[in-house]
């Protein structure tokens, strides 16, 4: 089972947030400082105070070059909880920094260069400004840096051309489709070379084929520009596809953080067990989680798979072949998956309980 939140030290994070509060209502800072207060559940803390608790006591890092995922249902606090990284709201309590620099210490001026050059952010409603061309809106931000027209203009062009909009720049926003507009947004938000990108909900007024294309957008641009992202997102498939870890909040806290396969294979809680419950885990899982040692000469023969192969794409391997599958890295077999070990992860067996099968 995972601990609720396993952060990592300050030099290896972009973010690093330290027992993060965020109440609403009179008093606020009064809620956290006092533990009867801090254990009072969401009803209870509003009839006794008039306040309520968005955010509970939560730390997490978030690494370079990772995606990291905040997600849960509407009301978890998720969205209060990214705006509270660059103080679009204000925490009433704890500790943000990025690269080890004490957010709740800027001044107007260092909170204005943090969201004007270090993390910029990605709306669910995408705001562009309906009177400017694509190519005027994607260049917005860097207007405001103060960057001179040319350069802005060709900066522009490039993450135009990147986000899939070549040959629109000189449309307006009322001329594009939904998707289109929201890759307006996600340029914009590109064109000022941020350190970390932060989406909130930026694909969940989209159609479903739209949002998919979206979802793979961001994949492509992360997997070529490995850039520091933190997405917030309700949808459980949306985070499993993107998140290289995932935090799933419930009533203000974390209640489990890991990567998408430690939340599927090893739920902390029957809350997270009942929400993964309908996700495909030889889609999630790795070969890792059905592996066994190899028996005799099996390390010589069958079909070779990464540790990182899915258990999905062994089926495929073990079903096409008549073989069990090796798990190789670097040319050394780590183990082999067999139709039995295959067959556990698919039902939930755990590997302890399985049969190698010579």
């Amino acid at each position: 089972m995972n601990a609720p939140h396993t952060p990592t030290t300050p030099a290896q994070s972009v973010f690093s947030v330290r027992d993060l509060w965020k109440v609403f209502g009179p008093k606020a800072d009064l809620v956290p400082a006092d533990p009867e207060l801090a254990a009072l559940g969401a009803a209870e803390l509003r009839e006794r105070t008039g306040c309520t608790a968005a955010v509970r006591d939560v730390s997490f890092d978030v690494k370079k070059g990772e995606v990291f995922v905040v997600m849960g249902l509407s009301g978890s606090g998720k969205s209060t909880l990214v705006r509270c990284l660059t103080r679009l709201i204000e925490p009433t309590s704890g500790t943000i920094s990025i690269d080890g620099e004490d957010v709740l210490s800027m001044d107007g001026g260092r909170l204005r260069e943090l969201r004007r050059h270090r993390a910029s952010m990605v709306f669910q409603h995408f705001g562009l400004l309906p009177h400017r061309t694509v190519l005027d809106n994607i260049a917005y931000g860097l207007e405001i840096q103060g960057v001179g027209r040319g350069e802005r203009r060709e900066r522009a062009a490039e993450f135009a051309a990147k986000v899939g909009l070549d040959g629109m720049e000189q449309r307006r926003p009322g001329q594009l489709s939904g998707g289109q507009q929201q890759r307006v947004g996600l340029a914009r938000a590109l064109a000022v070379d941020p350190e970390v990108l932060l989406f909130d909900e930026p694909f969940s007024a989209l159609d479903p084929l739209i949002r998919r294309d979206m979802q793979e957008e961001v994949v492509r641009l992360h997997r070529e520009e490995g850039r520091t992202m933190v997405f917030i997102t309700h949808d459980l498939s949306e985070a499993l596809k993107l998140g290289d870890r995932i935090a799933l909040m419930r009533d203000g806290r974390i209640v489990q953080l890991g990567t998408p396969e430690e939340i599927v294979g090893a739920p902390a809680d029957d809350y997270v067990r009942d929400f993964v419950r309908d996700v495909p885990r030889e889609q999630v899982l790795t070969v890792r989680s059905a592996m066994r040692p190899a028996l005799g000469d099996e390390h010589e023969s069958g079909p070779a798979l990464g540790p990182g192969a899915t258990v999905h794409e062994a089926i495929e391997a073990v079903a096409r072949t008549g073989e069990n599958a090796r798990v190789v890295e670097d040319g050394r077999c780590l183990g082999v998956v067999d139709q039995a070990g295959l067959l556990g992860v698919v039902a939930g067996v755990p590997v302890a309980t399985r049969k190698a099968v010579a």
